[in-house]
């Protein structure tokens, strides 16, 4: 048995609007959750989906559309400002009989996460299997599509926070939310549960991103600072986990090491995909 039936919550422009898309192109029967008023609700990334507004919080409003919708997967792509949203939505999904949920990982592994967004992501997903519903776990690393903003590009030079030379996965967009829906609408059901997929589309690090910045035309130059610019607060975060090694896709949070060999373990789940690289999405 496969699935065939999925709610996407968090339809945004990044990653939610993109599954939701992506299983749209395959068939799927896909309804978006968005919250009242939202703009999401006009994007054409859910075009082929139905949408439903509704009150994320409101378990039994939830847990109506999932009913309605015959939801069989809940495939949360919030934020991390909106994760607390994802315990109703988990709630709701098990009033209605979902069979799998798919939590908003979708960056650095979370698994025994000890501290900040690990934590709350790793305490959640324990959180859905408490409740009876199985999980499918998705680590990219970070999305290439991120890596101006994560080095203040826009400001005209590449700002690195310590040499940034340890490996790192970087995967794209539309990478992530293709693996995403591919897995979910061809693998057996049971595959799924309380099951982990590490992915990267290239293994490379900042410091080598920054050289292909170097070499381009107009060039952006590489700075190595001790503090990113102000207001950097986010990115001052995931530089640090960088320094570490921990944006690898094949970071072990239980031994505190990056397993360079798990980090595209999963990759082969989707067979004869043509991953693309940093220079390709940049255009560098």
């Amino acid at each position: 048995m496969v699935y065939t039936s999925f709610a996407v919550a968090g339809a945004g422009p990044t990653i939610g609007g993109r599954i939701a898309a992506a299983l749209v192109s395959r068939g799927a029967s896909v309804v978006a959750l968005v919250r009242p008023g939202s703009s999401s609700a006009e994007s054409p990334l859910l075009a082929g989906a139905k949408v439903a507004a509704v009150d994320y919080a409101d378990v039994k409003a939830v847990a109506a559309v999932f009913r309605e919708h015959k939801v069989e997967v809940v495939v949360s792509g919030l934020a991390y400002g909106a994760l607390p949203a994802q315990t109703p939505l988990a709630d709701a999904a098990k009033e209605a009989g979902v069979k799998l949920f798919v939590p908003s990982e979708f960056g650095m592994p979370t698994e025994g996460g000890k501290e900040g967004h690990l934590a709350l992501k790793s305490q959640f997903a324990d959180y859905v299997k408490s409740l009876g519903i199985p999980v499918l776990r998705i680590y990219n690393g970070v999305f290439m599509q991120f890596i101006p903003w994560l080095t203040g590009v826009e400001l005209g030079k590449f700002h690195l926070m310590g040499k940034h030379t340890a490996p790192s996965s970087f995967t794209a967009l539309e990478d992530v939310a293709g693996f995403t829906a591919h897995v979910l609408t061809t693998l057996p059901a049971e595959s799924l549960h309380n099951a982990t997929f590490r992915i990267q589309g290239e293994r490379t690090s900042l410091a080598a991103v920054g050289a292909l910045y170097e070499a381009r035309n107009p060039p952006v130059p590489v700075v190595h600072v001790t503090e990113l610019p102000e207001g950097f607060v986010k990115q001052t975060f995931l530089q640090s986990k960088f320094e570490e090694g921990r944006l690898s896709s094949g970071w072990d949070n239980s031994t505190d090491a990056d397993v360079p060999e798990n980090a595209d373990s999963g990759n082969k789940a989707w067979e004869g995909h043509k991953w693309k690289t940093v220079r390709e999405v940049l255009g560098l």
